[in-house]
């Protein structure tokens, strides 16, 4: 039985067997039976690499350590409103620090957190960069030059053409602002699925 730990655009978590290619955490979720008890524990939401440094992660959900999430690629941690890791990843942390204008990982944390909690911003989906997801009818569809792909756990289904309009934006707004720079960071932004 597949864990409720994998991470959809919108932030929730979902028990679902398919791999993704960013791991991850948000604190302590789960209690001493690895059922998941809260949304989250703390401002700090981080994206990591699968490996680093030869860590060995153990088992799962161990009492008292906090949740290992996973997330398809990194566009769906960036709208489930995750930034990178200041350790495993420091340049793509660095480069989102500059970004966002923030002086440290606390400060960054704090606008994600009011972004995320927040009402979801209407925008223009012709203004939008790749790697952004909107919502269209309560599902996450990612933004992907002249289309939006629907996102689920194995990968991005159906496509669809971009067209002009207003939608709700599910990636928080400082990101969407990473994001209009180009990304090479050091995780796949996009699931080969996405190509």
């Amino acid at each position: 039985m597949p864990l409720q730990n994998r991470v959809t655009p919108l932030g929730d978590l979902i028990a679902d067997p398919a791999r993704g290619l960013v791991y991850g955490n948000r604190g302590c979720l789960h209690d001493e039976s690895g059922r998941i008890r809260r949304r989250f524990d703390g401002k700090r939401w981080i994206a990591c690499r699968l490996r680093f440094r030869d860590w060995h992660r153990g088992p799962l959900l161990q009492p008292g350590r906090f949740t290992e999430l996973f997330f398809l690629d990194e566009a769906t941690a960036l709208a489930a409103g995750h930034r990178p890791c200041a350790l495993c990843r420091r340049e793509d942390y660095d480069r989102v620090r500059a970004i966002i204008g923030r002086a440290g990982a606390d400060a960054i944390d704090a606008q994600l957190h009011r972004e995320r909690t927040g009402r979801r911003p209407t925008v223009r989906l012709d203004e939008l960069p790749d790697g952004a997801f909107v919502l269209r009818d309560d599902e996450a569809w990612l933004v992907r030059g002249g289309q939006l792909l629907r996102w689920t756990p194995a990968g991005y289904a159906e496509r669809e053409p971009r067209r002009s309009g207003a939608v709700a934006l599910v990636t928080p707004p400082s990101l969407v602002a990473v994001l209009r720079t180009g990304w090479a960071g050091l995780v796949p932004l996009l699931h080969p699925s996405a190509g």
